[in-house]
């Protein structure tokens, strides 16, 4: 009961959720849920058509379970085209798709989409940052939109 009232999942600043694809044990805990990493599917907001699966750590045990643990800053991104594109509305070069907290307070990982728009194609970058210091760990996908659709920039 406890643990529910301090589980902290993934935001989104365009209300994006997660959907847990699988996961996988990584150490035991005798209290509290194993460590593991989890992997989960992540829509595009604003880009129908485009999901994105990360794969992080998620720490167990005590700290774990009460939602106050402190989450490795590595995590691993793969954005596919699952079905044919069409854009909401246009988008900005650079922008924040996702977001989660890894810890309480002070860490994040975060999601940026980058518009090539040179060669058509839609960058996912993944990192992690803190308040004071982020980390170098980063990942990156690439999804190529077809010459024939246009990436709906935004002029704001």
């Amino acid at each position: 009961m406890l643990a529910a009232a301090f589980q902290i999942s993934w935001t989104s600043a365009f209300d994006a959720r997660a959907e847990v694809i699988g996961e996988v044990d990584t150490a035991f805990k005798w209290i509290g849920p194993d460590h593991k990493i989890i992997v989960e599917a992540y829509d595009d907001p604003k880009i129908k058509g485009v999901t994105c699966f990360v794969s992080r750590a998620k720490t167990g045990g005590v700290s774990g379970a009460l939602g106050i643990a402190e989450d490795k800053a590595e995590a691993s991104i793969a954005c596919r085209q699952i079905a044919p594109l069409a854009f909401t509305e246009p988008i900005k070069k650079r922008e924040e798709v996702f977001n989660e907290r890894l810890s309480i307070m002070f860490k994040r990982l975060r999601v940026v989409r980058i518009v090539d728009v040179k060669r058509n194609t839609l960058i996912y970058l993944s990192y992690s940052d803190r308040l004071i210091e982020g980390s170098p760990q980063n990942s990156i996908s690439a999804v190529p939109v077809d010459a024939n659709t246009e990436i709906q920039i935004s002029t704001k």
